[in-house]
């Protein structure tokens, strides 16, 4: 304010003495003409002297067309009013500022140094050069004109910002820290200064002190919606859902962000097989015009994952009336009935699908687990042998047709659907998979072992493959602590697999270390309480530390899953023959 001030004294200095020219002439004029012998008298000239003056008049002409977008105008008042004051860093300063509106980054970058040379104690040609180096990806030269800036004047924070910003592109993230730091010592209400605190955390992956400064940004000023935004996002990277998935609840009623975290917030919400929630706000998608037709499929596919079969039907039989060729719809449609039970429907369905369609072979998929169903076996494996007939490149049909087999008691016939075409899927993981299972099935676990392996070779992380070595090499006693290293590579891909964690039980038992085992063996069931296996290892590992009466209970428990188990009895019978309970 006192620099615009002193200016407009001088501009109102110029105007005077124009006026005042101007009424001498008037008069001159108006006045009677002297005689021709009288001495002529001193001139006044109309020039100002005022080189200063004139040049402040001009600059402040030259903003007002800035502001007003006539750059080229601005730009002659600058180039002439440095005509009068070259050695001005302020007017350099200004028309490098122009220079960069108009993308003239070059001049722009002249300017900006000639403004340092004439005036290194002045900040604003620092700022700009720092902003242009970082538009230009020179973050390292950005940096250097920033931190002078940084010196010149801490109080301000824009050059801190626009550091921070290029050494966190430089990886300089303890620097970039410093610098915030410092910034936020000097002003502790510097909203800014925390919100890239958190995130220069989050990029170093520091996710704890991250949500710190976020969360220090919303005690501040609780509406800065990007703050919440990037807290939930490090939320997430923390693998914290819960808490990313309450943080953008914060956000659904604001409209500038809803498309977004609608999108985000249901993705989250299905993610965690949270689908009740999920229903709520992709039905608040549609309510408020933010779904389209991909928002209503989800809306149907969560019914079905609900088990609200009558409401998926409702959905993808709407949405078949408004484009009757939707075979992904028809297939969705046709699973809805097989799920409720509905098979004729379901199976009709199926059939519109048409060969040509992408959804297809699925359909033949489901068709032939229909005619199964209905006790039609022979009708099942044609319709299964026609598509691969008409697609030998489709695992899924070999796969599906080895398990048809699989299921009325032809294991051989299933695993020869699989090897007599195995050349065709080498690098297929799921086909050696499926191998090895049927030949430990027929008792073939040498084998069935080697094929696991190949499964590893082509997926190293396959947790599948993984827990079924592990598994295997604890059932035949042998290789106790590789079967322990593959099984707790499973469990790290899958913590929560109920299976695995009861392979995982099952070998500690056999190395006896029956602590670890019951642990193991009380978490799977805490998962899965109904397998009548996973039950009775537990059983075992009371059994084996005499725990007479906790044994015999988990045996009962496991013979009331699967009363066909009659080996169960035999156990129960054996321990309670004998002596000591602990």
């Amino acid at each position: 304010m006192i620099k615009f001030f002193f200016e407009w004294k001088f501009y109102k200095m110029y105007m005077r003495l124009i006026i005042l020219l101007s009424l001498l002439l008037l008069a001159a004029c108006a006045g009677v003409a002297p005689a021709p012998e009288a001495p002529s008298p001193v001139s006044v000239s109309p020039k100002i002297h005022d080189a200063h003056a004139h040049s402040l008049y001009l600059f402040s002409r030259a903003r007002f067309a800035a502001n007003d977008g006539d750059y080229p105008t601005a730009l002659a008042l600058l180039r002439e009013a440095l005509q009068l004051e070259p050695d001005s860093a302020k007017m350099n300063s200004e028309v490098a500022e122009i220079k960069l509106k108009i993308g003239q980054l070059p001049e722009a970058l002249e300017y900006i140094n000639k403004a340092i040379a004439i005036d290194p104690s002045y900040r604003p040609p620092y700022v700009m050069g720092g902003i242009l180096m970082a538009s230009a990806g020179k973050d390292l030269e950005a940096a250097d004109y920033l931190r002078k800036a940084v010196k010149l004047d801490p109080t301000k924070e824009d050059a801190y910002l626009h550091l921070v910003m290029s050494l966190t592109r430089l990886f300089e993230y303890e620097e970039a820290v410093s610098t915030l730091k410092n910034l936020v010592k000097l002003n502790p209400d510097s909203i800014l200064g925390y919100y890239y605190l958190g995130r220069t955390y989050s990029q170093m992956k520091l996710y704890r002190d991250a949500v710190g400064y976020f969360s220090k940004v919303l005690e501040l000023r609780p509406d800065f919606d990007q703050a919440v935004i990037d807290m939930a996002a490090t939320y997430e990277a923390m693998g914290d859902y819960p808490h990313a998935i309450d943080s953008y609840r914060t956000l659904v009623d604001r409209d500038e962000h809803r498309a977004a975290i609608l999108q985000r917030l249901t993705q989250l919400l299905l993610q965690e097989r949270r689908f009740d929630e999920a229903l709520i706000y992709l039905k608040l998608a549609v309510q408020v015009g933010l779904g389209g037709q991909e928002t209503v499929r989800k809306i149907g596919l969560v019914h079905l994952e609900l088990e609200q079969y009558d409401e998926a039907i409702a959905v993808f039989g709407e949405m078949l009336e408004n484009d009757p060729t939707a075979d992904n719809i028809r297939l969705y449609l046709g699973v809805a009935y097989e799920e409720k039970g509905d098979f004729d429907r379901a199976f009709a369905e199926f059939s519109k699908i048409p060969r040509n369609s992408n959804q297809y072979f699925d359909a033949v998929s489901h068709l032939s687990l229909i005619l199964k169903e209905q006790g039609k076996t022979d009708k099942a494996i044609a319709i299964l042998k026609d598509a691969i007939d008409a697609n030998r490149l489709n695992l899924d049909l070999y796969l599906n047709l080895s398990t048809l087999y699989e299921s009325i008691d032809r294991p051989q016939a299933a695993l020869e659907v699989l090897t007599e075409n195995e050349h065709l899927f080498l690098k297929e993981p799921r086909l050696h998979f499926r191998v090895g299972v049927l030949l430990d099935k027929l008792g073939r676990r040498t084998e069935s072992i080697k094929r696991m392996k190949q499964v590893l070779l082509l997926e190293p992380n396959n947790a599948q493959a993984l827990n079924y070595l592990g598994y295997s090499y604890a059932e035949m006693g042998i290789h106790l602590e590789e079967a322990l290293s593959y099984i707790k590579q499973a469990v790290s891909i899958r913590p929560r697999d109920a299976f695995i964690l009861d392979s995982l039980g099952w070998t500690y038992f056999k190395l006896k270390r029956y602590e670890e085992a019951e642990n193991a063996l009380e978490e799977a069931i805490s998962l899965v309480d109904d397998d009548s296996t996973i039950v009775e290892h537990l059983g075992d590992v009371y059994a084996a530390h005499r725990f007479v009466k906790k044994a015999l209970k988990q045996y009962q428990r496991a013979l009331d899953l699967a009363p066909e188990r009659k080996e169960l009895m035999e156990k129960m019978h054996k321990l309670k023959g004998e002596q000591g309970d602990r």
